[in-house]
């Protein structure tokens, strides 16, 4: 497959990828807990080129859970060195990246992705255009750790992350309490 140009960038959950079939979707990026069946839904999507990875959407090692770790982001930016570029030359693209429920495996290796096609893109404005893709991004920290250091990003991207789960905090204050709930305060203890 000749690699496209990206023009679409979505972001989504298991729940919603049969909705995408229709939208000449070129690249997929699938994030999944280990065990997790092959997903029926993108039988309808026509010719495009798909990885999937699994582990699960933790911070801290637990037993019987795959952490996230260098290898999948390895992975991913992997993937992306596939991609041409957001736009250019060549034929449009539409990628899409998903994990369980689009929030945080997903839009962390959104992240990742964009930060590698744009390298010199300040990471505030990498996390506002995450925004837009998917408004309820809640990055996963490990992941964006681990991009951050493999895209010699100094720490810069850390510290837009803290800046965005504050950002995230005031203005879905829900978020807090349910990533307190689902073993992840650490990330919350984060937000600036």
């Amino acid at each position: 497959m000749i690699p496209a140009s990206i023009s679409i960038l979505t972001i989504c959950g298991i729940d919603e990828l049969p909705a995408q079939g229709s939208r000449s979707v070129s690249h997929v990026l699938s994030v999944l807990d280990p065990g997790r069946a092959e997903i029926d839904a993108f039988a309808a999507y026509g010719d495009h080129h798909r990885t999937t990875l699994h582990f699960h959407d933790i911070i801290d090692s637990a037993a019987g859970m795959v952490m996230p770790a260098r290898e999948h982001v390895e992975a991913i930016l992997d993937f992306g060195t596939g991609l041409r570029g957001w736009r250019g030359e060549g034929p449009n693209g539409h990628l899409l990246v998903h994990c369980h429920m689009g929030i945080s495996r997903s839009t962390a290796a959104m992240l990742t992705l964009m930060a590698q096609t744009e390298p010199d893109t300040d990471e505030d404005v990498l996390f506002a255009r995450l925004r837009e893709i998917r408004s309820q991004a809640w990055p996963n920290s490990v992941m964006v750790g681990m991009a951050d250091d493999m895209l010699g990003r100094e720490g810069r991207l850390v510290a837009a992350l803290r800046r965005h789960y504050g950002h995230q905090v005031q203005a879905r204050p829900e978020f807090a309490e349910w990533i307190r709930t689902i073993g992840r305060a650490r990330e919350v203890e984060m937000a600036a």
